[in-house]
């Protein structure tokens, strides 16, 4: 491997919380989950939430129901699409995630769905 990859880990994080603090840092935790793998396989994880949370409690928002998270939380992602090299594609039902996989796909990105399909590779 010549260079480490920036990975997006793309999951859900809003789907099916009804906007509850509690199931969304649930949902978060689920998607940090996976970022010490692959940071041990030699590569940068990125999670978009990890952004845009900063960005949107900046923009005077309070929770992700405010409506000025639709000016930061998906633009967020799409952003870091730009610097990303691949996704990892979390299961579980995310319309932010697939539009994730759909922008990687269209600028020709690797879109892997198992941690264990990421380049270098190496289990704990």
């Amino acid at each position: 491997m010549s260079k480490p990859l920036m990975i997006l880990i793309a999951g859900p994080f809003r789907s099916g919380t009804g906007d509850d603090p509690a199931l969304l840092a649930r949902n978060l935790a689920r998607l940090e989950e996976v970022a010490w793998p692959i940071f041990r396989s030699g590569h940068v994880p990125m999670i978009g939430e990890w952004v845009a949370l900063p960005v949107l409690r900046g923009a005077g928002g309070k929770t992700v129901a405010d409506p000025i998270a639709k000016e930061v939380m998906y633009p967020t992602a799409d952003r870091l699409l730009h610097h990303c090299d691949a996704v990892l594609r979390l299961p579980g039902e995310s319309a932010g995630a697939d539009q994730d996989v759909a922008i990687a796909l269209s600028r020709g990105l690797d879109v892997y769905h198992r941690v264990e399909d990421i380049p270098g590779y190496r289990a704990a």
